[in-house]
């Protein structure tokens, strides 16, 4: 999201960049107390996520608390106050225009929408996945309706029957679309969630979705079918790359603060060579899976550089066997966090372990 605000404003749109207050917080927390003081035409703002006050040393994931905070729209108060405190600046400073678009996360559209036809503007919304998965997720919907969802039981069967009637794409069966679906309980809160969220993208006045037109080009057709003016965008970070220099480039996107100590370690690894494995800012998982996932790095005979967050075990911390550590010291590197875009770019690096959802049955 912070990406695409950058380049609008880079096409001379002001931007009013909105998060959650929990979010503000641990972005201040990660890169200092003024990193985010803006511009005079590219400024932040914060509303209240309605959830009690939690840890800001642990990640807020996309939790069932979260999504029902959602959908009880506790968001559209606190954000409509603010769409009204912006037109009110807009009056009384020439310096600030008034709210004319509202750009949202795909996922927020119950609230988002809702305050754009209050204030009279349009609203684009922005699906931070591929174009596939966002396909997926606008098939729930339709699962419910031909009885394929909610399952009647979790089972292999169940999720590997073949579904041909999705738009731009073949050869597609349950298990390979987005795992939200795999729920027993029509009262599932993240299930239900998800398929609110994309019910009303028809409703926008645009669609973006993170990918291209070569890497999906069957899915776009089908989408520009199904909604008003969907457009590819990414990969964002290519397009950043063609601005020079511009007052935002330093201000960074990790709630985490990074440990640079791993480039110099990096530096020292032939080209290609290096496994980084990193699950995320929000992905968790039990001891046990951590120590499976770390066996199978160790019998890999690889060398891999390894983050792991301090809160990616569920309620623990994330404690390695000492055979472990025996194995593979000479041959690993394991960081709390790390600058994500250097490492990635970084010829010694070749190969990427990361996620899109864990999900796991150990």
């Amino acid at each position: 999201m912070l990406k695409l605000a950058k380049l609008l404003r880079h096409r001379g749109i002001h931007i009013t960049f909105v998060n959650t207050e929990f979010n503000h917080m641990r972005f201040l927390k990660s890169l200092g107390p003024n990193s985010l003081h803006g511009l005079p035409d590219f400024r932040f703002e914060t509303i209240p996520d309605g959830l009690p006050e939690s840890d800001e040393n642990v990640t807020q994931e996309m939790s069932p608390l979260l999504c029902e905070s959602i959908r009880k729209q506790n968001f559209l108060a606190p954000f409509l106050a603010l769409l009204a405190k912006l037109n009110n600046d807009a009056i009384s400073t020439s310096s600030n225009p008034p709210v004319t678009c509202i750009v949202s996360d795909g996922f927020m559209s119950t609230f988002t929408i809702t305050a754009a036809e209050e204030i009279g503007v349009p609203i684009v919304l922005f699906y931070t996945i591929a174009a596939c998965s966002f396909m997926g997720f606008k098939q729930i919907r339709a699962l419910v309706k031909k009885g394929l969802a909610p399952l009647k039981a979790v089972s292999q069967m169940a999720i590997d029957t073949v579904i041909d009637w999705i738009p731009g794409m073949r050869d597609i069966r349950l298990r390979d679309l987005p795992t939200f679906f795999r729920t027993t309980n029509p009262d599932d809160i993240m299930f239900n969630f998800i398929m609110e969220e994309t019910d009303r993208a028809h409703e926008a006045s645009a669609i973006i979705i993170h990918t291209f037109n070569a890497l999906e080009p069957d899915v776009l057709d089908a989408l520009s079918f199904m909604l008003p003016r969907v457009h590819s965008i990414g990969p964002l970070q290519l397009h950043l790359n063609e601005i020079s220099e511009h007052p935002l480039k330093m201000v960074g996107y990790s709630l985490w603060k990074e440990e640079t100590e791993c480039l110099e370690w990096l530096n020292t690894k032939t080209p290609n060579s290096v496994v980084y494995v990193n699950f995320g800012s929000i992905a968790v998982m039990t001891p046990a899976q951590l120590v499976e996932f770390g066996w199978g790095l160790a019998n890999s005979k690889l060398p891999f550089f390894w983050v792991i967050r301090p809160d990616l075990v569920i309620g623990e911390s994330a404690i390695l066997p000492t055979e472990f550590v025996a194995e593979t010291k000479e041959r690993s590197l394991i960081a709390g966090w790390c600058p994500q875009e250097q490492v990635l770019n970084h010829p010694s690096v070749g190969g990427f372990l990361t996620h899109q959802r864990l999900e796991f049955n150990c």
